[in-house]
Parts: structure tokens; sequence; C-alpha cells
């Protein structure tokens, strides 16, 4: 057997041992961040932890323990949150989360040395005890349950269909927080413009959303189709009589009239220009051209 030697240069060595140094403090320095960003990321795990549905009264549920079919039961929570376990007698598990619930089943039957190590499972087969109501014009109104904890207005607006054809931008909430009443107006199309998040709402137990009818404005006179007009943000008193058709041969955009209903329930009559918006309500007559 031959064993060949080859010598190199001292550049060329030189050169060999840098390339090895780079390597090592590449996978070095690449190690570092896959450490640092999996340390980030369990830190903002432990930090933000994930919302869970807590059990309300009516909820039923179905809890498995491992190896032991006989204590499998399906049940529903009573009004005052309890259920009647095997073994256990009457446990509360209102306002309990899923995990928790689990918790203090298996803790039961531990220390009472029924079960030596339980593997408890708790499945939540229909939600009753966390509803909201969608009402007003809504494809689907009704009661609909909350069977997330972070269920935000959108998801309750998407179970309900959507608004309906005639129905507003503008919703209406009301409901109760920490104890208080509640109740807020949120215009639907800025919750979905940039930086809207805020103001997609988390929906609780017992929310109500109400969708009112869309606005309108009604035109008469000398246009084309008279009767009422949704009014569109911003719509001017030319944009309304556009959305009719336009005047007739017969009408005048002189002394255009605007019959509007005051705060305390008076009409008030006004000649406005083209460019003055509309309101919810208004009646716009055009009157016939005397020529």
């Amino acid at each position: 057997m031959i064993i060949t030697t080859q010598r190199f240069s001292p550049w060329v060595h030189t050169a060999l041992v840098l390339g090895a140094c780079l390597c090592c403090a590449g996978v070095a320095t690449a190690q570092a961040q896959g450490a640092a960003a999996a340390a980030t990321t369990a830190a903002a795990t432990t930090t933000n932890p994930a919302a869970e549905y807590r059990l309300g009264s009516g909820d039923v549920v179905r809890i498995n323990v491992y190896q032991n079919p006989d204590l499998t039961l399906e049940t529903r929570v009573t009004e005052a949150g309890i259920v009647s376990y095997p073994l256990l007698g009457a446990i509360r598990l209102g306002s309990l989360s899923v995990t928790a619930a689990e918790k203090l089943i298996a803790d039961g039957l531990r220390s009472g040395n029924f079960v030596k190590q339980p593997q408890v499972t708790l499945v939540v087969l229909q939600v009753r005890g966390n509803q909201a109501s969608v009402l007003g014009q809504v494809n689907r109104p009704g009661r609909y349950p909350i069977e997330v904890a972070d269920m935000r207005l959108t998801d309750l607006l998407a179970m309900a269909g959507g608004a309906a054809v005639n129905g507003s931008d503008l919703v209406v909430v009301t409901g109760s927080r920490n104890g208080q009443p509640f109740r807020t107006e949120i215009d639907l199309p800025t919750v979905f413009a940039a930086g809207g998040r805020d103001k997609d709402i988390l929906i609780n137990n017992g929310d109500s959303v109400w969708v009112d009818r869309q606005p309108l404005v009604y035109i008469y006179g000398e246009v084309q189709r008279p009767g009422p007009m949704r009014v569109e943000r911003g719509m001017t008193v030319m944009q309304a009589l556009a959305t009719g058709g336009g005047l007739t041969l017969r009408g005048t955009q002189k002394g255009i009239r605007v019959h509007r209903k005051a705060a305390d329930g008076k009409v008030q009559v006004s000649e406005p220009t083209l460019d003055d918006k509309v309101q919810d309500g208004d009646v716009v007559y055009v009157r016939e051209s005397l020529f």
C-alpha cells in the first residue's frame, strides 16, 4: 500500500484554517439564533396562553376516564353549575375551563384512591350555557352558542349569515361587563380598516347584537324613479338624484327642497345645494319647471 503525502503552501494552509474557523463560527451562530428563537417562542407561549372555553349551566358534556369505561358519563351541567359524577358525587364544574374541569375530576379520583393514575377527558357536546343573540336585519337571526372563549363580533355575525341586504353598517352590542350594563355602537366597515382590530370586540355570554335597517332617503317629484333610496356614506343631493335616475324632462334643479325631521320632531324644509349631504329619513322633492 502506497501512502502519498501532499504538501500545501503556507497560503493554502492559512486559507484552510480560516475556512474551518469561519465554518465553526457559523454553526455556533446558527445554534445560538435557534436557541434564542426557541426561548422567545416559549416565553410568548407562557406569557399569552390561549383562552379556553368555560363551562356554563345547560352545557352537555361527556366525561371519559382512560381504561375505566364504568366511569364514562354523559350529563348536563345544572343551573347551579353542578355535575353528579360516580364515586365523587356532586362536583362544581360551572365557570371552569375544560382543562380545569378535567384536573378537578382526576384529582378527586386520585385522592380518593379510586384510580391510581386517572387520565380524564371532558368533551363539550352541546353549548347551552354561553349564548348570544343576533337580532334585526341579518339573514339568520336567533341565539347562537359561544363555542370558543375568544369569539368576536364578526364571528357571531358570520354565524348569523351576515347583515341582510337592507341591513345597516351600524351595529349595536348590549350586555354586561364586570357587572355593569354595557352598550356600544360599532361601524362595521371600520373593523376591517387598518388598525380596526380593537373594534372587533369580544362577545360575552348574554350579549345581544342588533343590526338596524339601512338608512333611507325618499325622493319624489320630477325624477325618473321616485321612491326610497339607500343612503351611502357621504351621499350628496346630486348622488341621491342620480340614484333615482335623474330628473325628468319637466324637472328642474332650481328650488329642490329637503324635508328633514329635527330633534324635536318637527319637520324643517330647506333648499340645499347639490353638494349638500343627505341624511337618513330625508325627503327630497324635485319640482316641475315653469318653462
